[in-house]
């Protein structure tokens, strides 16, 4: 019975003694390049640390896990988180977060946030004072407060908008806070009655004079008068003016033919 390659043909002698001859100069190579602490990566190759472990250099130290923190078991990352109620400082410790009065500590156990009815300044929470006719609301910082409707903030108080006669609040933030009712429109701080010519109406938009004057009429100052309107023409599409018909011009109060 034979052993090892006498048992082999001539050219398998010759293909696998040069195979068994490299792994064997492989091999140690490996576990020579490959530290303590450390184990084949499971893709690629090369080696990781295990977990506890993080690379220096060419070996694996030992995850030094502060106070008031714990091990992530991971192997990326730090290895390691602070305990509910502390925050990290500079990647090395872990250091208790001062809660201020009048505050509580965030869900995630880092960071404070202001009760209701108190704003951040500083490291400290601070009372919201809310004037007379205004009410809290939420900011980014803690609680603050706004003007209840019909008010408007003036420095640290709410007064009250002054709504001339035939006017409402509009509910806007910015510019005037109101509105003058339909048939009406804005005059030195109050509302002034649309007065209506012959042959024009009522038009609702937010500008002009409040009417418009009807087809075949033109506005001329608080007037609508006919539109007279000359061989050759049209009136446009908005009915208060007029334009010259295809292949023709105007020129001088005329349509011409344009040659």
């Amino acid at each position: 019975m034979s052993h090892g390659l006498t048992g082999l043909t001539l050219p398998c002698r010759f293909l696998f003694g040069p195979i068994f001859a490299l792994l064997a100069f492989i091999l140690p190579a490996i576990s020579q390049t490959m530290p303590e602490n450390a184990r084949e990566q499971s893709y690629g190759d090369g080696w990781e640390c295990n977990i506890g472990y993080r690379r220096v250099g060419d070996i694996c130290a030992a995850i030094v896990i502060p106070k008031n923190a714990y091990e992530t078991n991971r192997t990326y990352g730090s290895g390691w988180d602070c305990h509910h109620g502390f925050s990290k400082v500079d990647e090395a410790s872990c250091v208790a977060v001062v809660v201020p009065e009048n505050g509580f500590l965030d869900p995630s156990g880092k960071r404070w946030h202001c009760s209701r009815g108190f704003f951040k300044t500083g490291e400290s929470c601070q009372e919201v004072v809310v004037p007379d006719n205004g009410y809290l609301i939420e900011t980014s910082d803690g609680s603050g407060w706004e003007c209840a409707r019909g008010f408007e903030q003036v420095e640290d108080s709410c007064t009250a908008i002054a709504v001339p006669i035939n006017g409402f609040l509009n509910g806007t933030r910015y510019g005037r806070r109101w509105s003058c009712e339909r048939g009406f429109f804005e005059k030195d701080g109050l509302c002034a009655a649309v007065v209506i010519p012959e042959f024009a109406f009522f038009d609702d938009a937010s500008y002009g004079k409040g009417w418009k004057c009807q087809r075949g009429y033109q506005a001329s100052g608080t007037r609508c008068e006919a539109i007279n309107i000359p061989e050759n023409a049209h009136l446009d599409r908005t009915g208060n003016r007029w334009e010259c018909n295809r292949n023709f011009q105007k020129s001088r109060g005329l349509c011409v033919l344009n040659n």
